[in-house]
């Protein structure tokens, strides 16, 4: 049975992006937090796949999420 990364790392990201703490986790020890959230019986190769595509997937967010602010900031001062 094939393991769908693309599923696996949505479910990840979806995890992380709601819990502050857990996305410390994932930070401090990324195969530890994946294997807690996703289950401990994901082979290893499956665990760092999961990881590069949260890794890929989080700084376009956070990029994205701080160019919302600027623009909130910038339409403010604008008033």
């Amino acid at each position: 049975m094939a393991i769908d990364i693309n599923s696996l790392v949505q479910k990840a990201l979806s995890l992380l992006k709601g819990d502050k703490n857990l996305l410390a986790s994932f930070t401090s020890d990324p195969v530890k937090t994946l294997k807690n959230i996703l289950g401990s019986d994901l082979p290893e190769d499956t665990i760092k796949k999961v990881i590069e595509g949260v890794k890929k997937a989080l700084p376009a967010e956070s990029a994205q999420g701080i160019l919302a602010k600027i623009k909130s900031f910038l339409s403010k001062l604008g008033k």
